[in-house]
């Protein structure tokens, strides 16, 4: 007979899909007629009463809103690791030729896309770049956005957006850089349109204001997925604030 009400119970379930309650309760009760064909037939250790099975039942449910747990990275530095000289291959392979000047950038614009305003990240007050990338980079600078707000989302974090601080710099842009910024290289990857940089230390609020410590922890989980998948090489730079990335 409980066999059979087993069978019964499976049965009503193929012909119309349960509702959240009906499912619990249907699972309770197959949790509980399983518990009584354990102690029929002696399966186990057999030191389980009936009333120690039922206590798994009120254990049981279906909660789809439970929001995903904050990660980050265990390491920044072991996590993105990727220096000048790995970077620039990358730039040479997907970048224009190096940009000489702002006159220059303004002449390459069939090259180049606009990045200057996006929903997804909200681009600093520029000084020494201007907002243009390879389309390729551009691509990769959407995407992480979207996936950070999607992952902020999902973890029941409010919407704050990334802050952009460097793009494309210009040959000028390197020279005045490199009098008071010792990462600023003759060759750089910012001149090939393919490399931007994006701080950890501050974050534009959209719906309001959290923690940067959170949220560099989810843009940490963004940036590690992106660089597994192969899409960027990235740099964790200490004292310029950033992250420092190049499509690949």
């Amino acid at each position: 007979m409980m066999i059979n009400t087993l069978k019964q119970t499976l049965r009503n379930f193929q012909f119309k899909k349960p509702t959240k309650s009906q499912y619990i309760l249907g699972f309770a009760v197959v949790v509980l007629l399983l518990a009584g064909v354990k102690r029929l037939f002696a399966i186990g250790e057999g030191s389980e009463s009936i009333a120690e099975a039922e206590m798994v039942a009120p254990q049981v449910s279906v909660d789809h809103s439970t929001k995903h747990r904050i990660l980050s990275v265990p390491n920044y530095k072991v996590a993105f690791p990727d220096s000048q000289s790995v970077q620039i291959v990358a730039a040479n392979q997907w970048g224009v030729t190096p940009v000489q000047n702002r006159e220059d950038a303004e002449a390459r614009k069939k090259e180049l896309v606009y990045v200057g305003e996006s929903p997804y990240y909200h681009v600093d007050k520029l000084r020494s770049s201007i907002p243009y990338l390879v389309p390729r980079a551009a691509v990769l600078l959407q995407d992480i956005g979207q996936a950070f707000y999607d992952s902020l989302y999902a973890k029941g974090v409010p919407m704050n957006q990334l802050i952009v601080t460097s793009v494309l710099r210009t040959m000028d842009d390197v020279k005045k850089l490199q009098r008071h910024n010792g990462n600023a290289t003759d060759n750089s990857c910012h001149l090939y349109g393919t490399t931007f940089d994006i701080c950890y230390n501050r974050y534009h609020p959209v719906a309001q204001a959290v923690r940067n410590d959170t949220l560099k922890w989810v843009l940490s989980e963004v940036l590690r997925d992106m660089r597994e998948s192969q899409r960027c090489y990235i740099k964790y730079e200490v004292k310029q604030g950033c992250f420092h990335m190049t499509v690949r």
